[in-house]
């Protein structure tokens, strides 16, 4: 959650992809990944938090295909 966050906070949206792949896969569950995300806004913007939920829609729509 912490790595998510920092990511954000520094727009490195290509290496949040793949983070939000490893939180999922260590057992993150949508919801949780979406509230750090929300979290994120307060902290570091609404800019960075709304490409994050575009990266990370993305990279959980890509677990229903």
């Amino acid at each position: 959650m912490i790595t998510l966050t920092a990511l954000i906070a520094h727009g490195h949206y290509d290496e949040l992809a793949m983070h939000v792949r490893a939180a999922r896969r260590n057992g993150l569950t949508p919801d949780e990944i979406g509230a750090v995300l929300l979290q994120s806004a307060v902290y570091v913007g609404v800019p960075a938090a709304n490409s994050a939920f575009a990266v990370a829609q993305r990279v959980l729509a890509e677990e229903t295909d």
